[in-house]
């Protein structure tokens, strides 16, 4: 009987000890694809998405993209006015963001990892999905990757356990985890566009600085562990956010020919056609004359969640606040 027990007892701690290294494994993976985005005097999160790019003829090399939110980088959008053929003509460009990987070592922060990206499909927050992809120029600058929830049309569950990795006040929080649920599907804001914009709801801590971050299925959430089910945007506490589902996701890089930059099963375009993409595509165009616009309700409500900063003394700032419209 003691044989029988002791076996039993050794069984529950080998099976305890696999089920721990297992969520360790899960954690050191949302840390590894999770990065911060800087962009001018803003920093927020993103997701890397590795994957291989025809960089020359019959020549493929891993190229990293980042998903984060447009409003995290729309500060490097610029419009001016040129003449061709006689008549003006509005261009658009964006200058780099900053991706920043922080190095830990022996549970003490040793360092950074700082790259440029260039910005190659943008949807902005206010007329479009607030959504921005990036491509990291130095080539395998990582070779892990993001795994996207599966299922293409059904929510996730309420109720279901997810974390949230993100840069909380950006860079001095970056990587934070927190934990929370999906506290409800399918939330309808009018941003002033259309019949209205699509999210999820959760409960995972977050602040100024978590917009862009993945929210990705726990390992107590009845399906596969780590996958990302949606891009963390606006908040109105701390544990009261929305986030861009992924088949809000999925649908937007359906219409503009990125969606190899979340179904692994489609083909990548070669790097040539990767960068020649139009940034805003067919998405709704801002105003040419890149005035914000003026916020709704719902939008003041849920602001987004951006963390800027002064020039002068590097201080932690708000997302500025608009007059209600």
């Amino acid at each position: 009987m003691k044989k029988v027990f002791g076996t039993a007892l050794l069984s529950i701690f080998v099976f305890a000890t696999s089920v721990l290294a297992q969520d360790n494994q899960l954690y050191q993976h949302l840390q590894d694809v999770s990065v911060t985005v800087k962009s001018g005097f803003g920093e927020g999160s993103g997701v890397i998405v590795t994957r291989e790019v025809e960089v020359a003829p019959n020549v493929k090399q891993k190229v990293n993209f980042v998903w984060t939110a447009a409003h995290v980088v729309d500060g490097l959008r610029s419009v001016r006015v040129e003449i061709k053929n006689g008549k003006p003509q509005t261009v658009v460009e964006f200058k780099d963001a900053q991706i920043v990987k922080e190095l830990v070592e022996d549970g003490r922060r040793v360092g950074e990892i700082k790259m440029e990206a260039k910005v190659i499909k943008y949807s902005d927050a206010e007329n479009g999905e607030d959504l921005a992809l990036l491509m990291v120029r130095k080539k395998g600058f990582i070779d892990k990757t993001v795994t996207f929830y599966k299922n293409k049309s059904k929510p996730v569950a309420i109720g279901t356990e997810l974390y949230h990795v993100g840069s909380l006040l950006g860079q001095v929080g970056s990587n934070s985890m927190t934990r929370g649920i999906c506290s409800q599907v399918g939330r309808v804001l009018d941003l002033g566009n259309g019949d209205g914009v699509v999210f999820d709801q959760t409960t995972v801590t977050a602040f100024p600085g978590s917009s862009g971050g993945g929210v990705f299925l726990s390992e107590r959430s009845g399906e596969k562990a780590g996958q990302y089910m949606g891009m963390l945007v606006r908040g109105a506490g701390e544990t009261f956010n929305l986030i861009v589902p992924v088949r809000r996701m999925r649908e937007y890089a359906k219409k503009e020919g990125v969606l190899w930059a979340i179904d692994t099963d489609v083909k990548v375009p070669s790097l040539q056609a990767v960068t020649s993409l139009n940034p805003e595509g067919s998405s709704p165009t801002p105003n040419p004359k890149n005035e914000k616009n003026v916020p709704t309700r719902d939008g003041l409500r849920f602001p987004v969640l951006p963390v800027t900063r002064e020039s002068n003394n590097n201080s932690i700032l708000p997302d500025t606040k608009k007059p209600l419209r």
